[in-house]
């Protein structure tokens, strides 16, 4: 275990003495229900201390890591070559601090700076940064960050997510081994650095997006229960376009090794969900509204959670001078001329749509010849953040297209659409928000986009604007939107007009019914969308991702854990600290020393090894399960998902075994006895209706068979593990040893029922209850034995004392 002086480099860049004794705050809890604090899980040791302000309780806190840090560097201008660093107000890092509240939290950041820094200048950089902004700047070779960040970010991992597959060199960049090992290369160079700073016992860590998808696998391996969360800021693609990365496995295990991974929509979540499925054969399961994976004995939570925008920050920019001053610009130069603005602010790359979104305007002259000269559509052309050939080609065809639009529709005085590519200061883009009468966002794949949030925060404004808009102080504010149904924010924005950007007509009619809606229309809209956007921001964000991954990592501290795996294929086994292998020693004096005993055995994986192609029982197993029938003291049930009749024909020399056939649904107590069944009694006709489409399906794929059963009707194993202890109790015999053993999921049931009884009824005070899995794996038994051979040996053991009982 890494000592706590080892973590606190913080502390001793400052002067201070590192704090021992420390006593973690809780992360600060959200509203889920108005005036309600969600607090569900709170221990007791959370009220340990109960005056914040003493001295002995400090921050807990977090590291959020992310391919870029929150600050803005250059150069002195005296000619010193020194660096002046300050933070980046528009990054949504700083903001999500901001948001969190310094009281509560403490930030620390880790990332790359966007300047390159000499070699001979990085420490003193790293000192000023730890010590000034508490930043850890992480310092990547130039030629490595390009094959890493340019490489295979933007040439693989960007398009591939946003649905864009490499069919030939010239769409997307074919995979290249050389520029992952890069991608890994770079990750690992993020882990060493937040190895620097981490305290792994207290701190969080949040990583950020698709930059560094493989650092939970470098985190988890140095720091097994180091607590880790994960949020994609990117679309996750359906399984069948994610299927096509070489690395697709190696990327899902990474992000498994996170303790919570977030996502902006359900969609992407579902997407994520079913490729862990397919590609690892992981299932996942909803309780009281968290969705959950277990991944080798670990619950990896599954966030869903758009992000806000900061909204003090843009407050704060529309109650400036300039931005008034601005909107008085822009009233000018349209309002006051009778002119309509459309407005769309877009980075200049191949998904945000900027093309699409010209040609609908175009259609919407060409089709409505009455919003000519009056409409004008101002389109903010953000500079691309990627480079490369195809900026180049979106660059070109915006360039004509508007051309050809002016050419076409404009006249003098009048152009129909103003394309702004040179960059733009914040506040100016806010004023073109709040004069704008509809925002544009036309994206074919994005993973969240703000500018709908910013845009109807902007129109509600402000009593100083309204002053400069001309509005009465009682006017109620309006809005509309017309966004593309495949960006992030487009469920959160009901109000909003949604539409398939590649249907140029679809977005044109779009365009006109934004503007002709009727004024109380667009009104109710705005109000809709202003109260969840204000409510949603940031800040809200942030906290309920901190307090999902709190949750999701309290059992850290009372799991075994160990590291299994080479490379890429590291994961954590976590087991409860009371799973433990099976004695032979223990189970056999227990067998000896007690009088009732119920035995339930699971039969394929169990008794018999998986792998076997004669699935019949050997004439050794049908000898040990007599020599336990014979037992008086003993109730034995066989287990099975094979049908009655094969169970009844393969242990038809077995007079006194209970069996369960088809997973329970069908229960027997003895060889003469009834069939009964555990459940209704279902109609079974739809099997006439169900069966000549399985035939079709089974005969056009290789290798398929159909199983007929009498029913499919799902019944759970722990409905005979009940089924047995309340007939016995019926009996008047309660068990005072308890034996079951099964290999698989279903078996589980059976694991949970024999343990949760053991403070009821059913079973005797202090019965010696032992419930043991095939497999040193995650199980809710207690025991586990390697495989059916060990268990096999453990039945001829117990046989053998009930043989020796009975010739007594």
């Amino acid at each position: 275990m890494v000592s706590r002086s080892y973590s606190n480099l913080l502390e001793l860049a400052s002067g201070e003495s590192p704090a021992f004794g420390r006593m973690t705050r809780r992360i600060p809890r959200i509203m889920t229900v108005a005036g309600i604090i969600s607090d569900l899980d709170d221990d007791q040791s959370a009220s340990v201390c109960s005056d914040p302000s003493s001295s002995s309780v400090q921050k807990d806190r977090i590291i959020i890591v992310a391919n870029q840090l929150p600050i803005r560097a250059q150069r002195k201008s005296d000619g010193s070559k020194s660096w002046i660093f300050t933070w980046d107000e528009n990054s949504l890092l700083l903001q999500l601090k901001d948001g969190l509240g310094d009281d509560e939290i403490e930030v620390i950041y880790v990332g790359c700076l966007r300047e390159e820094i000499h070699p001979s200048e990085q420490d003193e950089v790293s000192q000023i940064l730890l010590e000034t902004f508490k930043c850890v700047p992480t310092f990547i070779p130039p030629d490595l960050f390009s094959r890493y960040y340019h490489g295979f970010c933007k040439q693989q991992l960007w398009p591939l997510f946003h649905y864009m597959l490499p069919l030939s060199p010239d769409l997307g960049g074919r995979f290249n081994r050389s520029l992952w090992q890069a991608y890994v290369s770079a990750n690992k160079i993020f882990a060493d650095r937040i190895m620097e700073v981490i305290n792994p016992e207290d701190d969080f860590v949040w990583v950020h997006d698709y930059h560094l998808m493989v650092l939970p696998t470098f985190l988890r391996k140095r720091f097994n229960r180091v607590k880790l969360g994960f949020f994609l800021h990117s679309p996750f693609p359906s399984s069948e376009i994610y299927k096509t990365l070489p690395i697709r496995e190696e990327l899902l295990r990474a992000l498994l090794n996170s303790d919570l991974i977030g996502f902006h929509t359900f969609d992407y979540a579902r997407h994520f969900l079913s490729c862990c499925s397919r590609m690892l054969g992981l299932t996942y399961e909803s309780r009281r509204g968290y969705i959950g994976l277990d991944y080798c004995g670990r619950t990896v939570g599954i966030k869903i959670l758009p992000v806000g925008i900061h909204m003090g920050q843009l407050q704060s920019v529309l109650r400036l001078p300039e931005t008034e001053t601005k909107v008085a610009e822009l009233i000018k130069q349209f309002g006051d001329q009778g002119r309509i603005m459309l407005l769309g602010v877009d980075d200049m790359d191949i998904f945000k749509g900027i093309s699409l979104k010209l040609l609908a305007m175009e259609q919407l002259l060409e089709q409505h010849p009455e919003w000519r000269g009056k409409v004008v559509l101002v389109q903010i052309a953000n500079p691309a953040r990627g480079r490369g050939k195809d900026v180049k080609e979106v660059q070109a065809e915006t360039y004509s297209t508007v051309k050809r639009i002016n050419e076409t529709f404009g006249r003098p005085g009048y152009d129909p659409v103003v394309l702004i590519d040179a960059p733009l200061k914040f506040y100016e883009k806010v004023a073109y928000y709040v004069v704008a009468e509809c925002c544009l966002v036309t994206a074919v794949r994005d993973g969240m986009n703000l500018i709908p949030y910013e845009y109807i925060i902007s129109r509600q404004g402000n009593e100083l604007l309204d002053k400069v808009l001309r509005l009465e102080p009682c006017t109620l504010k309006k809005s509309m939107l017309v966004i593309s149904e495949f960006i992030g924010c487009s469920p959160s924005l009901s109000g909003a007009i949604r539409v398939n950007p590649w249907n140029i007509d679809a977005v044109a009619d779009a365009m006109d019914c934004a503007l002709e809606m009727a004024e109380p229309e667009k009104q109710l809209r705005h109000d809709k969308h202003y109260k969840y956007v204000s409510s949603h921001d940031v800040g809200y964000w942030a906290r309920s991702f901190l307090q999902d991954l709190e949750r999701t990592c309290r059992d850290h501290a009372r799991r075994r854990c160990w590291g299994i795996g080479f490379g890429l294929s590291f994961r954590v086994v976590a087991l409860d600290p009371n799973f433990r292998k099976l004695s032979m020693e223990h189970i056999v004096s227990a067998y000896k020393r007690t009088t009732t005993r119920a035995i339930l055995l699971d039969y394929d994986g169990t008794l018999m090894p998986q792998a076997s192609i004669d699935k019949s029982p050997s004439p050794k197993s049908i000898d040990i399960l007599n020599s336990l029938c014979r037992d008086k003291n003993n109730m034995v049930f066989l287990v099975s998902a094979r049908s009655r009749n094969t169970l009844t024909e393969w242990f038809s020399q077995c007079e006194k075994l209970g069996l369960a056939a088809e997973h329970g649904y069908f229960l027997r107590l003895t060889r003469d006895a009834e069939w009964e069944t555990c459940a209704p009694v279902t109609d079974t006709a739809w099997k006439q209706i169900a069966e000549p489409v399985m035939q079709l399906y089974m005969e056009t794929t290789d290798g398929s068979t159909i199983e007929d059963k009498e029913t499919a009707v799902g019944v759970s194993k722990g409905l005979v593990a009940k089924r047995l202890l309340a007939t016995m109790q019926e009996k008047g015999m309660s068990p005072d040893f308890v034996l079951c053993i099964g290999d698989d999921r279903s078996d589980e049931d059976m694991f949970e029922v024999i343990t949760s009884s053991v403070a009821g009824p059913s079973i005797a005070p202090r019965a010696e209850v032992f419930a043991c899995t095939v497999g040193r794996k995650p199980s809710k038994a207690k025991y586990y034995l390697d495989d059916t051979a060990e268990i096999v040996r453990l039945m001829q053991g117990l046989a053998s004392v009930s043989e020796q009982t009975v010739t007594v």
